[in-house]
């Protein structure tokens, strides 16, 4: 017997069933040979705040957050890193011995640690970066592109206002599109990005003209339901580089799982495996 607890992480979120976290976490830890858990919690709007100041009383040491309560953490938080306050939102925290809750985002460092890692060569200096949507998720990615080094950021989202939005706030190298002048910003860009939900399963498909994807920009794609949406499988027919979104969510990950169990794992083609299975 150990007098030694068991460190335990887990996701949040609202429905949680289709959250593939718990399969990459709990391969981790296996892999390592550490002693841990990782669960999935469906937890409601209103009982956010009351589990996360319960957790900590009952072994856990952190855990991801997921939509719906990416936004709202932040205000229940004591600490939060400059790029969760930049970004708007928060996926990771970790709970503190000292009982304070730590939000941080590591959606932007698992995207641009997507495109790095892909067998294409991929430099943010390159040129534009075309991002389709201006939601949460977009937030990440257009901080991350222009913390990179993009040149430009050509911005487009169904509702204007969220693009104009974004713009004013991330600054002069944003250029915001109408949606149905979105094809355009392809015409020019070195990397595309999709953001929206958009060609996920259950969602409509999505309808921007791609004819003018230039040969040989790298096209990513967030949705990783299916992995080859018709976004990829259509820059790949056109001779541009692809790059699935499943490699995002393995990178976020990474972060959080060293902080909680004090190993860096690696994300590799069994991490992928495990993810997918």
């Amino acid at each position: 017997m150990t007098n030694h607890s068991i460190p335990l992480a887990g996701v949040i979120g609202s429905p949680i069933g289709h959250s593939r976290s718990p399969k990459i976490h709990n391969h981790w830890l296996k892999t390592l040979g550490l002693a841990g858990h990782y669960v999935p919690m469906n937890v409601a709007p209103e009982n956010l705040e009351a589990v996360l100041r319960t957790l900590p009383k009952a072994g856990f040491v952190g855990v991801n957050v997921t939509i719906p309560h990416k936004e709202k953490v932040l205000e229940i938080a004591d600490l939060v890193t400059d790029r969760a306050a930049l970004i708007g939102a928060a996926n990771t925290l970790i709970f503190r011995k000292d009982g304070k809750i730590h939000a941080d985002n590591t959606d932007g460092y698992g995207f641009i640690k997507n495109l790095q890692s892909a067998d294409c060569d991929w430099d943010a200096r390159r040129g534009p970066a075309a991002v389709l949507g201006a939601g949460g998720a977009s937030r990440a990615v257009v901080a991350s592109l222009l913390d990179a080094g993009v040149p430009e950021l050509l911005l487009s989202n169904r509702t204007r206002v969220r693009s104009d939005a974004l713009a004013e706030e991330f600054g002069k190298r944003v250029r915001v599109f109408d949606w149905v002048q979105a094809g355009n910003m392809l015409d020019y860009a070195a990397t595309v990005v999709n953001t929206t939900s958009l060609g996920m399963v259950g969602n409509p498909p999505l309808r921007v003209p791609l004819d003018g994807l230039q040969k040989g920009a790298v096209v990513t794609d967030i949705v990783y339901a299916p992995l080859q949406t018709r976004l990829l499988e259509v820059a790949r027919e056109m001779g541009c580089h692809t790059v699935d979104g499943l490699g995002m969510l393995l990178h976020q990950a990474v972060p959080g799982f060293e902080r909680w169990f004090g190993e860096r794992p690696e994300v590799d083609s069994a991490t992928r495996a495990a993810a997918l299975r």
